[in-house]
């Protein structure tokens, strides 16, 4: 079956950094698009990062723009979000996602809705200090 495993989660100070993985197994890794979605306690789930298939187009929510990078390594089956100068804001459980397969592919905005992905991990807390 297929699962998604997050890991790298924590506690860090503000301006802090941290890199989330998320190792994907019983699909064949190259066909999809994957995300990165966060949510806060009490907030819904929000729209992070997407990375086509092949790592070279990629796609990010305003808020970490800059801040936050997402990659895939296919040889792995691991997508990865490395995320710097973390802030309080950025609280939130965090959750990697297969995005669904189209005959045509859309563009990466097409992405930021979590009904453009099939399957969830569990996720991994990211708690970030003032």
């Amino acid at each position: 079956q297929v699962q998604l495993v997050e890991s790298g989660g924590g506690l860090v100070q503000a301006g802090g950094s941290l890199t989330l993985s998320c190792a994907v197994s019983g699909r064949t890794f190259t066909y999809y698009v994957m995300g990165w979605f966060r949510q806060a306690l009490g907030k819904e789930r929000e729209f992070v990062a997407a990375i086509s298939l092949n790592g070279g187009n990629r796609y990010y929510v305003e808020s970490v723009k800059g801040r936050f990078t997402i990659s895939r390594d296919n040889t792995e089956n691991t997508v990865y979000l490395t995320m710097n100068s973390l802030e309080p804001e950025d609280t939130a459980s965090y959750y990697c996602a297969i995005g669904r397969a189209f005959s045509v592919a859309p563009p990466l905005s097409n992405y930021k809705s979590p009904s453009a992905y099939t399957y969830w991990g569990q996720g991994t807390q990211v708690t970030v200090s003032s």
